[in-house]
């Protein structure tokens, strides 16, 4: 595989070889380990990070949970490229740290590095477990979202989900989903019957505070239309004017 010039998500840090007792090896002193197990060659998982200890770390703690494994773990993608006779890759962890993929610079760089190495699933680590960094993620193209405070038997049994095809999110994630779904249902459930579908649609802008005019444009109405339906609004809940209104609403959101 021929990669290009990309970003390196680092400060440029090489990291120091590194070896153990198991049968599986990380690093050696070129940077890249070797197949421990006859005929267990599982192919190399790269860790990138510009923190040698926590890269080194995470590759020891891999290695340790599953010994047929090959473990690489280097500063940058620039470093690994530099490595001579580098074996093909089948995955790389980025280590993002206390890095949010929602920062417009971290996600340009990593819709970036996932284009950079094609088909080699991206799996991002990083100490948020929000939702929203989640979905950033997946939306660059990373193959998984490994929270920092799930343990390495996870981080490992997410590492080969991803490299056999799968994606792999945090249960956090899916419950905190979970939660948003039901309570939007919950809240939209007074609303069943009483309005029509594009009365809905005004009311929901109407508890945002929004303008006429504003409703208007995003619902694609002549403000006329919007000042109709909310006349029909007020006299459906019984108000005099668009404070009222709002204050009903969030009554019967309660």
């Amino acid at each position: 595989m021929v990669y290009s010039q990309n970003p390196d998500f680092s400060n440029g840090a090489t990291g120091g070889a590194i070896h153990n007792g198991h049968n599986g090896h990380l690093a050696d002193s070129s940077g890249v380990g070797k197949i421990g197990l006859e005929g267990g060659n599982e192919g190399l998982v790269v860790i990138i990070d510009k923190r040698a200890l926590e890269r080194e770390c995470l590759a020891r703690g891999l290695v340790e949970h599953n010994p047929s494994l090959r473990v690489s773990a280097v500063g940058s993608l620039d470093e690994f490229h530099n490595i001579a006779d580098a074996a093909e890759p089948s995955a790389f962890l980025v280590l993002l740290g206390a890095k949010r993929v929602t920062d417009q610079s971290v996600r340009a760089e990593l819709l970036h590095f996932v284009s950079e190495v094609g088909a080699v699933p991206v799996i991002v680590v990083a100490d948020s477990d929000e939702p929203g960094e989640i979905l950033a993620a997946l939306e660059s193209g990373a193959r998984g979202y490994i929270p920092t405070s799930v343990t390495v038997k996870v981080a490992a049994e997410a590492t080969g989900l991803a490299r056999a095809g799968g994606i792999f999110v945090p249960a956090s994630c899916v419950l905190a989903l979970r939660e948003i779904i039901h309570a939007t249902a919950s809240s939209a459930r007074p609303l069943t019957g009483m309005f029509t579908t594009r009365e809905a649609a005004v009311v929901e802008a109407l508890r945002k505070g929004k303008a006429n005019k504003i409703i208007a444009y995003e619902l694609n109405l002549c403000e006329s239309t919007v000042k109709v339906h909310i006349r029909n609004i007020m006299k459906k809940l019984k108000a005099t004017n668009r404070t009222e209104v709002a204050y009903k609403l969030r009554e019967m959101m309660l």
